[in-house]
């Protein structure tokens, strides 16, 4: 009986060892990839190629072999004189440039996108065109500011801007939206929600039932209003409602500067419409999914996807991982709370 404790109790060390050894390995593996950084990445996809590739599988599952190698010598001409019109100046072929923004509440993606406008920028002109697929459901005002302030850059060099709403473009998404020239949505895209809001719990009361005092100092009788542990005056509440008035104003303007035929006092009311009912509000230029232009466009033009990815440590993307997890299952919340009834 001795003999089997001692043999089992070996076997724990054992066992033990390794997981301690593998446990170290982990350790040292994940702090080296905390300094070691990925180099930054700029991607150029031919959608083209792409477009054609797929085109290429299904027919060769689907057609029969000569009717394949007729559709095969066709295409084949086909992209012969496409790169012959390519490198000829004076039968240049239009270019298309797709780029996709996913927005956080934080506008993080703004980081990669001023790269992305950056590249483009050196090649396009008034002649091309730039698609950006926009899924954005607002958040910091800045921020999207920011990022719209980006996409204006297009404007400002008079390129054709597109921005296309497969699923959302709401408060600051649609801010970023409204400086395109032209801006396409799907049906049932969100669109709008012109608006500001602001949210913020109050402790104070929690704090002095249990004897907890709390002091806030400050040098300006603005320098900050509203507090989460502190009591909140009137005044205080009248000057951030005017903070709020203000900015609002400001979207406002921002709208009805970039889409004059958009009655901003009738949209500017916080709501959101789906694609058609926005379309009639001028919100939106079109009805057509971002797929449904490409592939359009790809008729007669070079179809050019830029993905800039900017490189991270492991730590730095599992804490990326973790905060838009968190941050969409509070858009979800939020959402849901709000559009129960509207669920199909």
């Amino acid at each position: 009986m001795s003999e089997l404790l001692f043999q089992y109790g070996l076997f724990l060390l054992k066992t033990a060892t390794v997981v301690a050894a593998f446990g170290f390995l982990i350790a040292i593996g994940f702090s080296i990839s905390k300094r070691t950084r990925a180099s930054d990445r700029l991607e150029v996809t031919n959608l083209n190629d792409k477009y054609d590739n797929m085109a290429n599988v299904v027919q060769h599952a689907v057609l029969p072999k000569k009717a394949f190698k007729k559709a095969a010598k066709k295409e084949k001409a086909k992209k012969k004189q496409r790169r012959k019109l390519s490198v000829e100046p004076d039968q240049p072929r239009r270019r298309l440039f797709v780029i996709n923004f996913h927005g956080d509440i934080k506008a993080t993606a703004v980081s990669a996108l001023r790269v992305e406008i950056t590249a483009v920028l050196t090649m396009a002109t008034e002649n091309d065109e730039v698609l950006v697929r926009l899924e954005n459901y607002g958040g910091l005002v800045h921020e999207h500011g920011l990022a719209a302030s980006q996409l204006k850059r297009f404007r400002d060099r008079n390129i054709p801007l597109t921005v296309s709403v497969d699923k959302v473009a709401a408060s600051g998404g649609y801010l970023m939206a409204c400086v395109a020239d032209r801006i396409i949505a799907a049906p049932f895209a969100v669109i709008g929600s012109i608006g500001v809001l602001a949210q913020l719990p109050n402790f104070h009361r929690m704090l002095d039932r249990h004897g907890i005092e709390f002091e806030q100092i400050k040098a300006g009788d603005l320098k900050r209003t509203l507090t989460m542990f502190g009591v909140n005056t009137e005044e205080d509440r009248e000057h951030f409602s005017r903070q709020l008035e203000d900015t609002h104003q400001l979207f406002k303007q921002f709208v009805a500067d970039h889409r004059a035929t958009v009655d901003i006092d009738a949209v500017s009311t916080g709501e959101h419409w789906y694609g058609s009912r926005a379309l009639e509000k001028n919100l939106i230029d079109g009805i057509r999914t971002s797929d449904d232009h490409l592939i359009r466009a790809a008729r007669d033009a070079d179809l050019f996807e830029v993905i800039y990815t900017p490189g991270k440590t492991v730590s730095e993307k599992l804490a990326s991982v973790i905060q838009g997890a968190a941050e969409r299952v509070f858009v979800s919340w939020i959402d849901r709370s709000r559009q129960d009834k509207y669920l199909v």
